[in-house]
């Protein structure tokens, strides 16, 4: 994704249910997190995203996909990126009151990458 603004590239690994919810936002916005969802989780690495995607998100629905983005730097400043487990287990953890500003700050649209299990 090129842009002029300086923005941070995100992965979200994706199962079925929350990438028709993308396609219904036409891939501008993240859908509001359920109740016992009370963090966004996006992760700093493609790699890490495939991993979730093929190893949870298939065998829970049998499909599973990375997704990437782009959110404007100057608003992903104030997230520290958190180790997880391995070196490349990083992610960003977001307030799920804080989803709607993190949508307002997307350049460009969300873009699967990468789909498994299909």
């Amino acid at each position: 994704m090129t842009t002029s603004e300086d923005t941070t590239v995100m992965y979200r690994p994706v199962g079925p249910v929350e990438l028709e919810l993308l396609r219904r936002a036409d891939f501008r916005r993240w859908p509001p997190r359920l109740p016992e969802q009370p963090i966004f989780y996006p992760v700093t690495n493609e790699r890490y995203a495939a991993e979730i995607a093929e190893k949870w998100n298939v065998r829970d629905s049998g499909y599973g996909a990375v997704t990437k983005f782009c959110v404007r730097t100057s608003f992903m400043s104030r997230y520290q990126i958190q180790r997880v487990g391995g070196a490349y287990h990083t992610e960003w953890w977001v307030p799920a009151e804080e989803l709607e500003e993190l949508n307002d700050n997307i350049v460009g649209q969300i873009e699967v990458v990468r789909e498994f299990g299909i």
